[in-house]
């Protein structure tokens, strides 16, 4: 308990340092949501500073961080000024898409990259161990970006999936398998890059750490009792190479959702990225906050699940709690 204890004051610590700095730097960049008011010769100086003094733009930075900070503990965060509502319903909405996103892609990259780092150790140096390898050296080297927008443009020749939006005719208008069907078509290509880019470093992980498993005593004990390549993999070597794929588990979901938020731009995935992106543009800092504070939260909760699957499988780690305790 002590473990997860410090974890989570670590976690609020940096939550706290991530809303800071996000204040800072919204303060930072020039201009602000009222500029283009300003040359509307309709709209006097005095509505622009009544309005400022409405949203509390007119106070200095920490009394107005101060506020943000005692409204958030109460679960307001805010109003969005350009989307006249309250910042935290609007951006939950988005962060539900990127939720649907992040977790089908991260379900789809374990899925994937357990049994390809599995097979790419039990046969290394052969054929398959090189092809795997030439394989999840692409996406590693090759940025994100450009293997979305590649395919994107494969997508758009060929109309092998649609190419922007989360659906593409109104809800009501669909059966639940056909909504369904709808949502993974449109889920087909931003999932399809982010297990790309992502499976590349886990099986390059997982297969680093089942290659010195297989070189351990009791794996040669149980070739030699004549245990099939299959078995031996994955009833024996994976649970053994269980910890470093825990501690990647965090790492893949921070890596998952950060790279989520680029390729929501660029797929028009109605989700945080774009909504962010969008909400920058037009300096609506409370929906700004409000998207990293949730982006945050998705990762540091990625890390605390994979904080207490590492407990749960390395015993080191709770006599270590223990001890601590």
């Amino acid at each position: 308990m002590t473990y997860l204890l410090r974890r989570l004051t670590r976690a609020l610590f940096l939550l706290f340092g991530v809303s800071a700095l996000c204040f800072l730097f919204m303060d930072m960049a020039p201009g602000n949501f009222f500029d283009e008011m300003r040359l509307n010769p309709q709209i006097s100086p005095d509505t622009i500073a009544r309005l400022r003094a409405q949203y509390g733009l007119d106070q200095p930075l920490p009394i107005r961080y101060e506020h943000w900070i005692s409204s958030a503990l109460r679960g307001d965060l805010g109003y969005s000024i350009a989307y006249n509502v309250p910042a935290g319903p609007l951006v939950w909405t988005r962060a539900r898409n990127t939720l649907l996103l992040t977790l089908t892609a991260a379900t789809l990259t374990w899925i994937v990259s357990i049994p390809l780092a599995l097979w790419s150790a039990g046969s290394r140096g052969r054929f398959l161990d090189r092809a795997i390898a030439l394989l999840t050296s692409i996406p590693i080297a090759v940025p994100e970006i450009v293997i979305a927008i590649a395919l994107l443009a494969i997508a758009v020749r060929w109309r092998l999936a649609p190419v922007s939006g989360m659906i593409t005719a109104p809800l009501q208008n669909l059966s639940a398998f056909e909504t369904l069907r709808d949502l993974s078509a449109h889920l087909t290509l931003p999932v399809l890059v982010l297990v790309l880019c992502e499976s590349a470093i886990i099986v390059r992980h997982l297969r680093a750490s089942a290659v010195e498993v297989l070189s351990a005593p009791y794996i040669r004990a149980a070739r030699g009792l004549g245990i099939g390549p299959g078995r031996l993999l994955f009833r024996h070597v994976l649970p053994a190479a269980a910890n470093p794929a825990v501690s990647l588990f965090g790492f893949s979901i921070a890596g998952l959702l950060s790279g989520s938020l680029l390729v929501e731009v660029i797929f028009g995935w109605p989700g945080l990225g774009l909504l962010i992106l969008d909400a920058t543009l037009s300096r609506d800092l409370f929906v700004v906050m409000a998207g990293i504070i949730f982006s945050a939260l998705f990762m540091l909760t990625g890390n605390l699940i994979a904080d207490i699957l590492l407990m749960g499988f390395d015993p080191r780690i709770r006599t270590e709690a223990a001890h601590a305790s």
